[in-house]
């Protein structure tokens, strides 16, 4: 029999060849079925899923109400991006335009003194909800201070009093105070001192901006004791943390229309460490050649500010610096008890006096002086967008303070913490009836 004529030599499904392409396209077709069409699936649901979740965040974002003193509504569109949040974009307003802000007591004079924040607000209207969580220092556990700071991760800023320090805990613990500062990343600690009215002092017209890296240096918890009697106790400097609050110092400057940054160091003994602090600060400064930047040794800066405080604009220095400038600054203008503080990260921010003061030795007495909580509370209010509010509350604090009759022991006055609140309620009185429109 003669055979049928192939001239290509080739069969689909008689030769071997042919055998494997059939398999190798089934397999292939297997594969497909298997794994690149489930996955296909997968990703389909879960770019919806981004881009509903990116929709509702642009609309809380494009609106923000704010409620009037007398009740009433006005919208005002506030519109950013999710790249421009910063320490300056506050949390959005929730149930019907109203904020709402973590609140700690603290220790000492802390609780009397946000009782009297609270009682201002409500008297002021404040679109303002406190979400209080107490903080025991004396806790052996940290239950507590956790709890704090998943509320402030909750609401994006708090109002606090300051919370005394367990010196009875080992080393390794670090205080409240710090962990919820690095916890959070507040690695800004920003102070301005200022001459006030009616406050008698030795120097006038200071007018000067602390800047405090707030989350390394001295303050790291590192410490321990290599044999009895000898101990290490470690200062961290790191580059990014330097370069961080350096820029963040020259951005305010520029912000506030200031001319001058002074950073504050020990270079010359520690060539290391504030060396690296110190040169971050001059890398930065080359990029705002419209201020003026230049350098000071720490133990000369506490000299020339209490010999002449008005050489000096901005500061920006290392942490335990800032703790020790802050606190010479606020003794010019008065005493702890005047002036406000704030912590600002890139996402949260935390509100408090300057000095980190308990007050412990007067707590519960009603001679407190209110006038730093209050003035704190006004630059949460600023934070949140609330300028109306703020520069209500902040002018009758300062009108009052000019009374001198109304001063409280630490000013030499015989005021208790009642009647300044009462008469600075009676300021806000005042404001609210020259207002012809809502705020």
């Amino acid at each position: 029999m003669q055979k049928a004529n192939n001239p290509s030599g080739l069969s689909l499904y008689g030769s071997w060849n042919g055998f494997r392409l059939l398999y190798f396209v089934w397999s292939a077709a297997e594969l497909f079925v298997e794994i690149v069409l489930p996955l296909s699936f997968v990703f389909l649901i879960f770019a919806s899923q981004m881009s509903s979740a990116r929709s509702v965040l642009s609309l809380s974002k494009v609106f923000q109400p704010w409620a009037g003193l007398k009740g009433n509504t006005v919208i005002r569109p506030v519109i950013c991006s999710r790249r421009e949040k910063s320490s300056y974009t506050p949390p959005p307003a929730k149930y019907g335009g109203r904020h709402t802000v973590t609140l700690i007591p603290g220790d000492g004079i802390g609780p009397e003194l946000m009782s009297h924040v609270r009682e201002l607000f409500r008297f002021s209207c404040v679109p303002v909800d406190f979400e209080v969580v107490n903080v025991d220092s004396a806790a052996t556990s940290e239950d507590d201070i956790n709890n704090a700071i998943t509320a402030i991760r909750r609401n994006g800023v708090a109002l606090k009093g300051n919370i005394e320090t367990n010196h009875k805990l080992p080393p390794s613990h670090m205080s409240r105070n710090n962990l919820l500062r690095t916890s959070l990343d507040l690695y800004a600690n920003v102070m301005h001192c200022q001459t006030l009215p009616g406050v008698q002092t030795r120097h006038k017209d200071i007018d000067i901006i602390i800047l405090r890296e707030n989350t390394e240096g001295e303050y790291s918890s590192l410490e321990h004791e290599n044999v009895p009697g000898v101990v290490e106790c470690l200062k961290i400097i790191t580059r990014i943390n330097s370069l961080r609050i350096a820029e963040y110092a020259f951005k305010l400057a520029r912000e506030k229309g200031r001319r001058r940054v002074t950073a504050v160091h020990k270079a010359n003994i520690m060539k290391l460490g504030d060396g690296l602090f110190l040169q971050c600060c001059k890398e930065v400064a080359a990029g705002y050649p419209d201020i003026t930047f230049d350098n000071m040794i720490v133990d000369n800066t506490t000299m020339q500010l209490v010999s002449k405080p008005q050489q000096f604009d901005v500061m920006v220095m290392p942490n335990l610096y800032g703790n020790v400038v802050s606190n010479v600054c606020a003794g010019l203008v008065g005493g702890p008890g005047l002036v406000p503080g704030a912590n600002y990260g890139k996402d949260y921010a935390v509100f408090e006096t300057a000095t980190r003061n308990t007050g412990k030795s007067i707590a519960n007495k009603n001679i407190a002086n209110p006038t730093a909580t209050l003035l704190a509370s006004c630059l949460m209010l600023d934070h949140l967008k609330l300028h109306d509010y703020a520069r209500i509350i902040r002018k009758a604090v300062l009108t009052t303070l000019s009374e001198t009759q109304l001063h409280t022991a630490d000013l030499g006055g015989q005021g208790t913490t009642s009647e300044v609140v009462q008469a600075i309620m009676q300021e806000v009185q005042r404001s609210r009836l020259h207002i012809s429109k809502p705020i």
